[in-house]
């Protein structure tokens, strides 16, 4: 059973130990430079969790933090992201979490993007309606390296 709820500052921990699997920053990409400095994921988290144009979410499965979930407006319009424990990949977690996430945020549009080679995530994002409408380039620290990005929206 796939659920939300607000994060706790237990998640924490877990969010931080899910970051440090190098396979889930390069799908990432524009996750942490050092992702094992955990003082600056620390601060990152803080800003996230104070800053009132976020809503964000603890993903469970059952129960277990398996990820987190997130909407924020610096733009135009709102944006979607979301990170899961690689181990849960595949399972159809993130695909169910995205649609409860979707109910609670009823702005629309709501914008995402993925790293063009991620193609998993692309899929999920075009599940619950989410289609492309350009794509950008942008240096992800995680890879090292400028990469192409998806942008998709849902109306």
């Amino acid at each position: 059973m796939i659920t939300l709820r607000a994060v706790e500052a237990t998640d924490l921990d877990e969010f931080f130990s899910h970051q440090l699997d190098p396979r889930a920053n390069h799908m990432a990409a524009f996750g942490a430079k050092n992702p094992s400095d955990r003082g600056v994921f620390d601060h990152h988290w803080q800003d996230i969790l104070n800053d009132p144009k976020v809503t964000v979410r603890t993903i469970l499965s059952d129960g277990d933090v398996v990820g987190s979930i997130l909407a924020y407006n610096d733009g135009e319009v709102p944006e979607i992201s979301y990170w899961i424990d690689r181990s849960h990949w595949g399972m159809g977690i993130t695909t169910a979490a995205v649609g409860q996430f979707l109910e609670e945020v009823s702005e629309r549009p709501i914008r995402a993007r993925a790293v063009a080679d991620n193609v998993g995530s692309i899929r999920i994002l075009e599940r619950w309606g989410f289609t492309e409408i350009g794509q950008a380039q942008g240096f992800a620290p995680a890879r090292g390296a400028v990469v192409d990005e998806l942008v998709l929206e849902l109306q």
